[in-house]
C-alpha cells in the first residue's frame, strides 16, 4: 500500500464521521496528546489568520504557537495549491452564517 493510498484511506475515514463529538473521540484515539495539540494549534492559528486582525507576533503572544508554525500555516492558507485550510474555513463560515 502506497503513502498516497494510506492518506486517501485516512481522508475517507475522517470524512465519514457524522459529528464533532465522534470526530473528537476518533482524533483522541488516533493521535498522541502532542499530535492532537499540534493539530489544534494549527487550526486555531488558521482561524486567527483568516480573521486578519492579528500580526504573527500577536498570535504568538496569544497562543504560544511559534512564529515558524504561524508562518507555515499562513503559507499553506494563502499560497499552497492544496487549499485545504481555505476549503474548510469557507465551509465553516457557511455553516456559521
Amino acid at each position: 500500500m502506497s503513502k498516497t493510498d494510506t492518506y486517501q484511506d485516512l481522508a475517507e475515514a475522517l470524512s465519514s464521521v457524522e459529528n464533532a463529538d465522534v470526530m473528537l473521540n476518533f482524533l483522541v484515539d488516533l493521535c498522541t496528546p502532542a499530535e492532537l495539540r499540534a493539530l489544534s494549534e494549527r487550526w486555531h492559528v488558521a482561524c486567527l489568520l483568516q480573521e486578519g486582525a492579528l500580526s504573527y507576533r500577536e498570535i504568538n503572544a496569544q497562543t504560544g504557537v511559534s512564529t515558524t508554525t504561524i508562518g507555515r500555516v499562513a503559507r499553506f492558507l494563502r499560497e499552497e495549491p492544496h487549499g485545504g485550510y481555505r476549503a474548510v474555513l469557507k465551509s465553516m463560515s457557511k455553516t456559521n452564517d
